[in-house]
């Protein structure tokens, strides 16, 4: 199964926006979202809560990718999203990165670029570890 089918299996809203995944490792992980008129807002701009989205799931997977043994998948409990610019066109592609991985949270950081390399927003999001009850 290749990572964009692992990513609609984990994450159903992935494959509702078409996102796909093309790098998932413990230290990087990558995915991208094409701009679409259906995902804009005012002035033709890629909409900020499917920008967050993109964001959201690119961490997810960085830290689903960096779990402790015995758990059993992560949720968000905090995010912060800073916006640098806007997509009007193209392919949006979020790059995460852990800068924290413990035993009960794991922080990510994600920046997301435009195609022509322009950084538009960077999110720093915490995820618990969840453990099996």
């Amino acid at each position: 199964m290749d990572i964009t089918e692992n990513l609609h299996r984990a994450m159903p809203l992935c494959a509702a926006l078409g996102m796909r995944g093309i790098t998932w490792t413990p230290e990087l992980t990558e995915m991208e979202l094409d701009w679409s008129a259906s995902l804009t807002t005012t002035a033709g701009a890629l909409h900020g809560g499917a920008v967050m989205a993109l964001a959201d799931a690119a961490g997810g997977a960085c830290a689903a990718a960096n779990l402790p043994d015995g758990a059993v998948g992560t949720s968000t409990i905090e995010s912060k999203t800073n916006f640098l610019g806007a997509v009007r066109d193209g392919t949006l592609r979020a790059i995460s990165r852990p800068l924290h991985v413990g035993s009960t949270t794991i922080v990510v950081e994600t920046e997301l670029r435009r195609g022509d390399g322009k950084l538009v927003a960077k999110t720093t999001q915490t995820q618990t570890v969840l453990r099996p009850r």
